[in-house]
């Protein structure tokens, strides 16, 4: 006790950035205690680097590794041999990564071989499908191997490490960043300053649509994008706006099925404060992303999930959140449901977020305070939705 504790923050992509954002701004709120330093690999760059400029986040490492085309065993190679360099500099007594990217486990793994201790935020979520979603699903695994301190957001999260058999002091159920930096993000007046977004009739539905996993890619979103096309033909009150992956199979077939088509909106993938207020305008979700499922239902809007699977189960039981899969069929009938039925919409919009409270920053600064000595009791639990 008694010595600063250096903490090396470590993220690759967009939504580490957006979840790691409100923990680096915790961390810095206890100086003499702990000394925060930042690295990303820009494992994807655009858009991470939209998130550091929207909460001033200044690395104190830049990997800039991401080039075009590059496939998984590229960016682990970039990645693990830029981190060896940083981690091996800065002797961190705590390496922090986030949730489940290439960069994750590769940070992970750059401090266990360096035997730095790791800190795993986001820790214990889970589908037990190794390709789906895939890589995340195993990198998740093999970071949870590898912390020695595992912040779950939520106590099925924990229940999960606890099954794998990682010890329960290790183990702190926080809530999730992410609501952090939603809630201090959405703004009753936001102004988009977007062409597009600034000519919508806000009094239509608005669904708000973003696909980009690769186990969707063909066939799967093709049948969405369908869907989506009966469902516009069908409710003259709707609109869609799809921001619309950089992924060149995403874009074709976006473009495929729904160019040109009346109050459909495809445009360029948004900055997160623009998209978090658009999300507080639209009327539902559908999204085969993690996250939205997290941030969506703390702004009442319900989640149609494009996927087979998820590792949040917690919103799906507390009947925020759906799992409808990818067929035209089924999208098409979910879709109509909330559309049609007034209940049911309120039963969904209307039910409690499972995933924070916006003091998961706080509980993990002061996890890891606790950890080192610095005070005496863990932080208390954020209390979660269970089956």
């Amino acid at each position: 006790m008694g010595k600063v504790i250096k903490v090396l923050v470590v993220f690759g992509t967009r939504p580490e950035a957006i979840k790691m954002a409100p923990l680096i701004r915790e961390l810095a709120l206890y100086p003499g205690r702990i000394d925060c330093r930042v690295a990303v690999t820009a494992q994807h760059r655009e858009m991470l680097d939209q998130v550091l400029q929207l909460f001033n986040i200044h690395p104190h490492y830049d990997l800039d590794i991401m080039q075009s085309g590059q496939n998984l065993f590229e960016v682990t190679e970039r990645a693990l041999a830029g981190l060896e360099k940083v981690i091996s500099q800065e002797r961190p007594d705590l390496v922090l990564v986030h949730g489940d990217t290439t960069t994750t486990f590769v940070a992970a793994l750059a401090a266990f071989y360096l035997q730095a201790p790791v800190g795993h935020v986001e820790a214990g979520l889970r589908t037990r499908n190794k390709y789906s979603p895939f890589p995340e699903e195993i990198n998740r695994h093999l970071t949870a191997v590898i912390a020695d301190l595992h912040f779950a957001p939520t106590v099925t999260a924990r229940d999960n490490l606890l099954k794998e058999g990682v010890g329960r002091e290790k183990v702190f159920v926080t809530g999730n960043t992410v609501i952090d930096a939603l809630l201090s993000t959405v703004k009753s007046d936001y102004n988009f300053n977007n062409a597009v977004l600034d000519s919508i009739n806000y009094s239509h539905r608005i669904l708000l649509v973003t696909t980009h996993r690769r186990e969707n890619l063909g066939a799967p979103l093709k049948s969405v994008y369908e869907a989506l096309r009966t469902i516009v033909d069908s409710y003259p009150d709707v609109e869609i706006v799809f921001p619309v992956h950089k992924n060149p199979a995403v874009i074709n077939a976006a473009r495929e099925k729904l160019r040109e088509l009346p109050r459909v909106h495809l445009i360029d993938p948004l900055d997160y404060e623009p998209f978090v207020n658009l999300m507080r305008h639209c009327f539902l979700v559908l999204t085969d992303s993690g996250g939205l499922q997290e941030e969506a239902p703390a702004l009442g809007k319900p989640v149609l999930v494009l996927r087979e699977v998820t590792e949040r189960p917690e919103a799906v039981w507390s009947g925020t959140v759906r799992i409808i899969g990818t067929s035209r069929e089924r999208v098409v009938a979910e879709v109509r449901r909330l559309l049609d039925d007034q209940q049911h919409y309120q039963q969904m919009a209307e039910a409690v977020n499972p995933y924070g409270d916006g003091q998961a920053s706080r509980r993990i600064a002061q996890a890891i305070l606790y950890y080192f000595g610095y005070v005496a009791k863990p932080p208390d639990e954020y209390c979660t939705v269970e089956r």
